[in-house]
C-alpha cells in the first residue's frame, strides 16, 4: 500500500508535446481575449483599468503554463500550491466584479493546462453572456443637496423639501451657527427621486429660491465609479 502511494506521488505522466503545448496556449489566448472584450464592454469610467485588463490576458496564460508544468503530477501540484501560498497579493479592487474577472482567468487557464477545451468555451460563452448582461448595472448615483440659509428660513426650507420630494430626501446633516444666525442643511435623494421632481416641480434652485434667507443652494453628484 505504501509503495502504490508513493508511486502515485513520485511518477509523472508523459510530458506534453510541443504541439499540445502550443495548442493549450492558443485556445487560453483565444478566450482570454474573449475575457478582455468582455471586461472592456461591461466597465467604463473611471472605474476601468487598461493595466487590470491586460494583466487578466496575461493571468490566464500564467495558470495554463502552471498547469502544463503540474499536469496530473500530484507531488508537485502540492509543492505549486505551497509556494503560490507564501505570495501575498495587495492590489486594490476597485469593483467587486473584478474578482469574477479574476476568477474566471485563472478557471480558463486550469482549463486549457489540462486541455479541456470544451469546458473552458462553454464555461466562458456562459459567463460571458452573463457579465455582459449584468456587467451595465450600475447602482443608482446619489445626490447631495447643500442649503445654506438663515435661521428664520428653516422651517420652510423643510416643508418645501418634504413636498418637493415627497418625503424621499434624507436630511443627512443640519448645521446651525448661533453666532453668524445661518443653517446648513444636506439632504440625501436619489437621482431618480431627482427627475421625477423636476419633471413635476421644475427646477431645484428656482422652487428653493423662492425662500426668503437662502443663502447658497449646491447640488453634489456622487458616482460609486469615481469613489471607490
Amino acid at each position: 500500500m505504501k509503495e502504490l502511494l508513493y508511486e502515485s506521488l513520485v511518477n509523472t505522466t508523459e510530458g506534453l508535446t510541443l504541439g499540445e503545448m502550443v495548442i493549450n496556449f492558443a485556445a487560453a489566448a483565444l478566450i482570454a481575449c474573449l475575457i478582455y472584450i468582455s471586461y472592456r464592454v461591461s466597465h467604463s469610467g473611471a472605474v476601468y483599468s487598461e493595466r487590470f485588463n491586460v494583466s487578466l490576458v496575461m493571468l490566464t496564460l500564467i495558470s495554463t503554463l502552471v498547469m502544463n508544468v503540474i499536469g496530473h503530477n500530484i507531488a508537485l501540484s502540492l509543492g505549486m500550491v505551497g509556494a503560490l501560498s507564501i505570495v501575498r497579493f495587495r492590489t486594490a479592487i476597485k469593483d467587486p466584479r473584478d474578482t469574477a474577472y479574476i476568477f474566471w482567468a485563472i478557471a480558463v487557464g486550469i482549463c486549457c493546462g489540462v486541455s479541456d477545451y470544451m469546458i473552458a468555451a462553454v464555461g466562458s460563452a456562459v459567463i460571458f453572456g452573463f457579465l455582459l448582461l449584468f456587467g451595465f448595472v450600475r447602482n443608482n448615483e446619489r445626490i447631495m443637496i447643500i442649503i445654506n440659509c438663515s435661521i428664520e428660513a428653516e422651517e420652510e426650507i423643510e416643508a418645501q423639501m418634504s413636498v418637493l420630494f415627497d418625503g424621499k430626501a434624507l436630511l443627512r446633516v443640519h448645521n446651525v451657527s448661533l453666532e453668524g444666525n445661518s443653517s446648513e442643511y444636506i439632504y440625501e435623494i436619489s437621482d431618480k427621486s431627482m427627475r421625477r421632481s423636476e419633471n413635476a416641480n421644475g427646477s431645484l434652485q428656482k422652487n428653493i429660491s423662492r425662500i426668503q434667507g437662502i443663502f447658497n443652494i449646491s447640488i453634489v453628484r456622487q458616482d460609486d465609479e469615481i469613489n471607490q
